[in-house]
C-alpha cells in the first residue's frame, strides 16, 4: 500500500526517522555526532520542537518529538540538514545529497506508545549489535533518562514524569520499563507505521484523530470508500 501523505498535528508526539542516501553512512566520526546534535538543539528550540528521545545510527537518526504546531518539524528538519549537509560534504570531500529523500513520520497515541517508542529507539543500537547495553552508546537519549548523564537537547514528555515524583524515582522507573526485550510483533509494528506513515495508536485514537483532522489516517480497505463521520 502506497505510504500516506504526511500528517503532523500540533502537541501530539512523532516518531520520526531519516536515512541517508543509498544506506549510506551520514556519521562518521564523534565530530560528526556532536555536529549534528547540536544544530539539532538549535533547530529545536527555534522551531519549538520538544525532542524527547534520540538516537543517531551511523546511517540514519530517530527522533520522538513534539511540534507545538503543523510547520515547526518540517522546519525543524530542513534547517539542520541546511547546516549539516554542506558541512559533511566538505568534511570528506563529497557532493551531493545525503539523506534518502524526506524523512518519515508516524503519529504517536503517547498513552499507549510513548514508553515502547521510546524503548524501540533508544534500544536500536542494542539490536543491532553495536552495544550489550543502551547505556554503552553515547549517541542517544538512553543516558538522559536513566539519570546517567544529563543532556540538554532533551525535554522530559508527560509520560516520563508519570513514572515518579522524584528525579531518582523516575530515572530508577525509566531504567526498569527498559529491561524486557522488545517483542518481534511490537518492532514490527513501529516500524511498519513509521515507514508507510500510519499513526501508532489504538482504534479509538485513530478514529478520534482521522475526525479530527478531517482526512484519511489510514490505508482504506479495499472496495470501500473513505468516509469521515461528522
Amino acid at each position: 500500500m502506497a505510504r500516506l501523505p504526511r500528517l503532523i498535528v500540533p502537541h501530539q508526539p512523532h516518531h520520526v526517522i531519516q536515512t541517508g542516501a543509498n544506506n549510506q553512512d551520514v556519521f562518521l566520526d564523534a565530530e560528526d555526532y556532536q555536529t549534528f546534535l547540536g544544530w539539532l538543539r538549535t533547530a529545536a528550540k527555534t522551531y519549538k520542537v520538544a525532542v524527547h528521545c534520540y538516537v543517531l545510527m551511523p546511517n540514519h537518526l530517530h527522533l520522538l518529538v513534539t511540534p507545538t504546531d503543523d510547520t515547526g518539524l518540517g522546519q525543524m528538519m530542513q534547517w539542520v540538514g541546511r547546516y549539516y549537509v554542506p558541512y559533511f560534504n566538505q568534511k570528506y570531500s563529497r557532493s551531493g545529497t545525503l539523506w534518502n529523500g524526506r524523512y518519515k513520520t508516524s503519529l504517536i497515541d503517547a498513552d499507549a506508545y510513548f514508553m515502547l517508542c521510546s524503548r524501540y529507539i533508544e534500544f536500536n543500537p542494542v539490536r543491532n549489535g553495536m552495544v550489550a547495553r543502551a547505556e554503552d552508546y553515547p549517541w542517544s537519549s538512553y543516558c538522559h533518562h536513566a539519570g546517567i548523564r544529563p543532556d540538554g537537547l532533551v525535554t522530559d514528555h508527560a509520560k516520563v514524569w508519570e513514572l515518579g515524583n522524584t528525579p531518582f524515582q523516575r530515572e530508577a522507573a525509566y531504567s526498569a520499563l527498559s529491561q524486557p526485550t522488545l517483542s518481534a510483533e511490537e518492532i514490527t509494528l513501529i516500524g511498519k507505521s513509521l515507514l508507510k506513515g500510519w499513526p501508532l495508536g489504538s482504534q479509538q485514537f485513530q478514529t478520534a484523530l482521522q475526525n479530527k483532522v478531517k482526512r484519511q489516517v489510514l490505508p482504506a480497505k479495499r472496495g470501500r470508500p473513505f468516509k469521515i463521520k461528522l
